[in-house]
């Protein structure tokens, strides 16, 4: 395989204007004409704590301390393109570039080299690294992004040539999830993620965490010449793993919660569907627009982070939950998937999995491989799945024809023009699991509770008052069946 780079500019935005363009599909609020989404004072909060690009950071005066704003990122993106085609290859950079985006940085410009693999020492190898550099340089970037996970030492040695901040794609998503987790939960997910992540990178500066020579080493000084290093750097570990330690407890504690509800739910005969897929595919959309919800819909990837319950029901009266899932994405941090494994069972424990999919984006079926795959990972494969392809209104009919001949349970939708949903909703109607034990009871008026729990739990056939109380005929689940046992008609 000949080595070759390619060179491409990404000043344009990697996530287009969401008032503008129609490629937004699901994910528009009501300032363009919806109401679907409800009331999104999440998106003016997140709004108000946006970067500021164009504004330096340099002191010219020490007074001007207080008074600093935070400057927007410069950054240029790299990456090996060591397997499949060349649009394969641009897909990826493009994602690379929205989510960089997405954490409030500029790009600049990218780098592709084609390789048989990273190089071991500087991941692009030598002679692209200086390309790099004079590419960081012409741009006056002062961060570079490179499309996988880097090795603490390929990291070290590509600071080394390009002389600014280098980051991998796994210190990205998890700067991003740090940005976008609101609830305690979620924030403690992300903080065990990131010191994860932090743990086998800390690595000591200068003569201040030097690390202990011994014997003849440094120089043949021997005894006395040891520096202190060696134990600032053991101690840092050993408070990141206490923090570990303690950040596990609490996930754990929060779990027992979520637990306990998903069992109540569950006692209750309550069905439950779950809403999953790749991020900005506009699930959050979809929730709205099935239930009212009002989560916060935003063109950008990993919008929404935590987890959100809500009821609904079918036409027939049936009750369900409806559950929208943290967004997956193209090699997930193990991290991440790690840390939100108690959010995930949400859709292990469903009864039914919406896979959102966004109908628009250039490569659907890389997004479904790439969300069943963390699906496995928490054992959550075995689901009945739904492919819901969202953004219709904006999809290339042949992409969408194709998907419906490769996929056996699918479904075309958008969530931005309503087109699909009335037929979701009686697809979601027909997979939910029924009740299944004919009854025909005479509940006396001072059992309203029975009643109430028959139109909640079951499925109610006929309803009619009587001299002597309510005559109901509905078909139940076992439980429910043996509290009736006495009423029977």
């Amino acid at each position: 395989m000949t080595p070759r780079s390619d060179i491409f500019d990404f000043r344009a935005a990697a996530l287009a204007d969401e008032d503008t363009s129609p490629r937004t599909g699901g994910d528009l609020g009501p300032d363009a004409g919806h109401g679907f989404d409800g009331d999104q004072y999440d998106r003016e909060e997140r709004a108000a704590l946006r970067r500021v690009a164009g504004l330096s950071t340099e002191l010219e005066d020490v007074t001007e301390v207080e008074y600093r704003q935070l400057r927007l990122e410069r950054v240029v993106l790299a990456a090996v393109w060591t397997e499949g085609t060349a649009e394969d290859a641009d897909n990826s950079m493009r994602e690379l570039a929205a989510l960089a985006e997405t954490a409030g940085s500029t790009v600049l410009a990218g780098l592709v080299q084609r390789r048989d693999r990273p190089d071991t020492g500087t991941y692009l190898g030598s002679g692209k690294a200086q390309e790099l550099r004079d590419i960081v340089i012409a741009e006056g970037a002062d961060t570079v992004i490179c499309d996988t996970e880097l090795t603490p030492s390929q990291r070290r040695a590509l600071e080394d040539v390009v002389k600014v901040k280098v980051i991998d794609r796994t210190a990205l998503i998890l700067d991003i999830f740090a940005q976008h987790a609101k609830s305690k939960e979620g924030k403690a997910q992300v903080e065990l993620a990131q010191l994860q992540y932090l743990l086998p990178r800390l690595r000591g500066w200068g003569e201040s965490m030097s690390r202990q020579a011994g014997g003849q080493a440094a120089g043949g000084q021997g005894m006395g010449s040891r520096g202190p290093g060696e134990t600032k750097i053991e101690l840092d570990r050993r408070r990141i793993n206490t923090r570990m330690a303690k950040l596990r407890r609490e996930i754990k504690e929060m779990k027992t919660s979520r637990d306990t509800r998903r069992l109540s739910r569950k006692a209750h005969e309550v069905p439950s569907v779950a809403i999953a897929g790749y991020t900005n595919a506009g699930k959050s959309s979809l929730l709205n627009r099935l239930t009212g919800a009002g989560v916060l819909v935003e063109n950008q990837l990993f919008a929404t982070l935590d987890p959100t319950v809500r009821r609904a029901e079918t036409e027939d009266g049936r009750l369900y939950t409806l559950a929208d899932t943290v967004g997956f994405v193209r090699q997930l941090p193990t991290q991440l998937v790690e840390a939100f494994r108690s959010t995930l069972e949400e859709v292990a424990d469903a009864d039914l999995l919406l896979h959102v999919v966004d109908g628009s984006h250039p490569d659907p079926e890389g997004q479904i491989s790439a969300v069943r795959a963390v699906l496995a990972d928490v054992d959550a494969a075995d689901v009945k799945e739904v492919i819901v392809v969202n953004k219709a209104d904006a999809a290339d009919p042949e992409v969408l024809d194709r998907l419906r001949r490769h996929e056996k349970h699918c479904i075309v939708v958008s969530a931005r023009t309503g087109s699909g949903l009335a037929e979701l909703r009686a697809l979601i109607a027909d997979e939910l699991p029924r009740p299944d034990i004919d009854v025909e009871v005479l509940l006396p008026y001072d059992r309203g509770d029975l009643v109430s729990r028959l139109h909640e739990e079951a499925e109610v056939l006929s309803s009619e008052h009587t001299e002597r109380g309510t005559h109901v005929k509905a078909r139940v689940h076992p439980e429910l069946a043996s509290e009736l046992a006495d009423f029977a008609a």
